[in-house]
């Protein structure tokens, strides 16, 4: 009997029809729809009806193939025999706008050299394709995801310099950002022309009573300056659905249309040389009645299927996932059940960075060990990325349940987090501005670099040096809990020299009104160059700077690291002390971390996995464990 012919077999059929399999890229093509085409069609037909999305992907699939260079197709042989590249200790990640590095894509280009003396292996450039003019949300509001931001350059130059970073060891990350596009996109202004292929695009309503239904279970991004998710826009007589800003509309994924376009758009990235796609607002893309519309199943479907097609076609990509939700719902976009490591290859841990700030603010771990047990097993092929600051403002992500569940109340203690690191708490030197007030409850969010964050910029001020030598211990101990929890150490521009608050944003009209840009300072070159010289040695730039190297070399030198390993959080027995746990074949490393200002003390039977005698990967020491340790404040320790 013969075998029966699949959905995949009929795909693959077309695929080969149109491919030359003489040559050895095309070949190559076809072989990896062999490994990754199951995938991609159980992805679409979960969402879509396949005979409208399959032939119109094949196309795209062909002509973006046809358009990679030699180059990159090496670069996507060398991967596919190293699927791991992304979660070795080496990767060291850096993040920053092009402009305030340095003016534009040539001019960064030009830094390379400082980003490699860092040890700098990923690099995340913030939004640079072309957003609409004047306020943009940061650049997220995109109208041409086929140019960049004119004053950065040229798709060209982007090329150029993403060839430059990977002959420097380096991979390139942009963000896409799938939930939205600008009013003035293209898509949109067809729509408003009456294109009714086009106003399938988005979601438009004649009146308010399928708005008014969705609004009952939807909540509010930015309720002070965008409240609701639908704005009237005269030009479509209808309310478009907005889930962020007015002039950011939502774009229709269960269209397949669109899941079309944005395949097309992810290849061409690629093909530019971008080796990691950060998945802005994932979360959002799939709406459903009676519900907050994040995170719904056809979300992990679409996602499935786009991270297949790129594995087809550009396997030298990834994917990461800017899903800013709690432990109990990011794993799935790492993977679970039936998508178990054919999501998502990164995620953002935003939890452990909520948690590092509030251990430190609470000078204890209990909270941190809770809720770090919370998550469950990731897949093997994905990692996380871990941070301390990013560009955005700090949620206090802080569970009620889990709050109670450590005797303390989470209303309470999140309005304590947004006091401490705004300086109001008495004795806390934080800097960070308040951001987003909730009107009922009195909550909200927090701006501010780590150096404000953690007190160094309020002790410079003060010109206290003993608080400035204890705010810089501070702010090292969170960053190793940053480079020592495994995934993906992602470095936010200015933090190795610990640059302090920018009030000069309010000159800019386009930012004055959003006090995120307060961290967003402009690189001193000067200042990041003496730095990493060693000059001012006093300095807390170059004491940070140092401090870092120090963190990155140690990682480096530590397999244990390897995403692929998970992380195991716990409590010291006394207050102030966090311990991580990393068991792996290569060697165990126990980690400590004093959180509190003063010395606290570590039972030699906290640190089991370790014989008597360790070493310190931090310092190179070796030393006997005896009865136990004694840590200074904010003294870290690499035990191994």
């Amino acid at each position: 009997m013969a075998p029966k012919v699949t959905e995949v077999d009929r795909a693959r059929a077309a695929l080969a029809k149109k491919l030359d399999l003489s040559q050895r890229g095309d070949a190559d093509l076809l072989d990896r729809f062999d490994r990754w085409g199951g995938d991609l069609i159980e992805g679409l037909q979960a969402t879509y009806e396949l005979t409208d999305v399959i032939g119109p992907l094949i196309d795209i699939m062909v002509d973006q193939h046809g358009k990679r260079s030699e180059t990159l197709r090496q670069r996507d042989r060398e991967r596919v025999l190293n699927p791991d590249w992304f979660q070795r200790p080496d990767t060291i990640g850096y993040v920053c706008y092009t402009d305030l590095f340095d003016k534009d894509l040539k001019g960064l280009a030009n830094r390379v050299d400082y980003l490699k003396r860092l040890k700098v292996s990923y690099l995340h450039l913030l939004p640079i394709l072309e957003p609409r003019p004047g306020e943009s949300d940061g650049g997220y509001a995109v109208m041409n995801y086929r140019a960049l931001r004119k004053d950065l350059g040229t798709m060209a130059d982007l090329a150029a310099v993403a060839e430059q970073l990977h002959t420097s060891g380096i991979s390139l990350t942009l963000d896409l950002v799938l939930n939205h596009v600008a009013m003035e996109h293209e898509w949109a202004e067809k729509a408003k022309q009456g294109d009714q292929k086009y106003r399938d695009y988005f979601y438009a309503y004649p009146d308010r009573e399928i708005p008014d239904q969705f609004e009952q279970s939807l909540p509010e991004v930015f309720p002070d300056f965008a409240p609701g998710n639908f704005t009237w826009n005269p030009e479509m007589e209808a309310w478009v659905w907005t889930t962020f800003n007015s002039y950011q509309w939502d774009v229709n994924w269960a269209n397949p249309a669109v899941f079309c376009e944005f395949a097309d758009i992810i290849a061409n990235l690629a093909n530019h040389g971008v080796d990691c796609i950060r998945l802005d607002a994932i979360a959002f893309i799939w709406k459903r009645m009676g519900t907050i519309c994040q995170g719904e199943p056809e979300v992990h479907a679409i996602t499935q299927a786009l991270r297949a097609f790129s594995k087809i076609l550009t396997p030298s990509m990834i994917y990461k996932a800017e899903a800013i939700v709690g432990p109990a719902q990011v794993g799935a976009y790492l993977g679970e059940g039936k998508h178990a490591g054919k999501v998502s290859d990164m995620a953002y841990h935003n939890s452990l960075m909520v948690q590092i700030w509030s251990a430190i603010a609470a000078k204890d771990a209990k909270l941190l060990e809770l809720v770090m047990a919370r998550f469950g097993a990731m897949p093997a092929s994905t990692a996380w990325g871990v941070y301390l600051r990013c560009h955005d403002d700090i949620g206090w992500a802080i569970d009620d349940s889990d709050a109670h569940r450590v005797g303390i109340n989470g209303h309470d203690h999140r309005m304590f987090l947004a006091d401490y690191y705004t300086g109001k708490f008495y004795g806390s030197e934080a800097r960070g501005v308040d951001f987003q007030i909730e009107k009922h409850s009195g909550e909200r969010r927090t701006s501010g670099t780590a150096a404000a964050l953690t007190g160094i910029q309020g002790a410079l001020e003060r010109k206290d040096k003993a608080a400035v030598d204890l705010a810089i211990r501070r702010y090292i101990c969170a960053y190793a809990m940053v480079f020592g929890f495994g995934g993906i150490p992602l470095l936010y521009m200015g933090d190795e020299i610990a640059l302090f608050n920018d009030d000069d944003f309010v000159k800019d009209k386009t930012k004055r009104d959003d006090n995120r840009w307060i961290h967003r300072p402009a690189m001193p070159w000067q200042v990041a160059e003496d730095a990493a010289q060693g000059k001012k040695p006093g300095s807390p730039a170059t004491r940070v700077r140092k401090a870092m190297e120090n963190l990155i070399q140690a990682r480096l030198n530590l397999p244990s690291l390897h995403a692929a390993v998970a992380t195991k959080v716990r409590a010291g027995q006394g207050h102030g002390v966090a311990i991580f746990e990393r068991i792996h074949p290569s060697g165990n490393v126990i980690q400590l971390y004093n959180l509190a200002e003063t010395r606290r003390w570590v039972s030699r039977d906290e640190i089991l996995a370790l014989p008597d005698w360790v070493t310190d990967q931090l310092t190179g020491q070796s030393f006997a464990l005896g009865d136990g340790l004694e840590l200074e404040p904010y003294q870290v320790l690499w035990l191994s």
